[in-house]
């Protein structure tokens, strides 16, 4: 698992640039597969500066960010196992952020983690490997790569030996039209 630090930074009592919050308090651990820590939520854009408090604690374990509203997640996918074990921890995830984005049941998914979201998501490789897995295609994507996903369908796989670490945002989208 990731050791992360998370500093907020804002205004304290005398209207001072200081920390106000350290920590990374909303993370999912499941072990084997997948572990991720919220760091920043919105509901609202443009954002409101002055709600006080942590804001990453907002709304659980969900997956996808507010209506209207961005996150910002760190994330790090294991190496993972055989498909059948894969598929089973990925809908296990599904239930604990109860969520379902999986694909269109027209689709037949290339990996288990095949999804899409109603979001503009911006991730960038820190350290590792993975594949991103398209419909048609896949990426090996490295560290310094970034990626921009625009509410299309897409998977992880780490078919390496280490763990993948992935920093990034979800920003609230309007729905893609699908040609499904």
């Amino acid at each position: 698992m990731a050791d992360l630090k998370r500093y907020v930074v804002g205004l304290d009592d005398k209207g001072k640039s200081a920390v106000l919050q350290t920590g990374v308090p909303n993370q999912q651990e499941f072990p084997g597969f997948f572990w991720r820590a919220t760091l920043w939520k919105t509901r609202e854009t443009p954002v409101d500066n002055s709600i006080p408090g942590d804001r990453s604690v907002e709304g659980g374990a969900a997956r996808s960010p507010f209506p209207n509203g961005m996150l910002v997640r760190a994330m790090e996918f294991w190496p993972e196992p055989d498909p059948e074990t894969t598929e089973k921890l990925f809908a296990d995830l599904n239930k604990v952020a109860a969520e379902n984005h999986q694909p269109g049941e027209a689709v037949k998914p290339r990996h288990p983690t095949m999804h899409k979201t109603d979001t503009l998501d911006v991730f960038h490789i820190v350290r590792g490997e993975i594949y991103l897995v398209l419909d048609e295609d896949e990426i090996l994507l490295k560290p310094s790569d970034t990626v921009v996903i625009q509410g299309s369908n897409h998977g992880w796989s780490n078919r390496g030996t280490e763990p993948c670490l992935i920093l990034g945002s979800m920003t609230d989208a309007l729905p893609r039209e699908s040609s499904e």
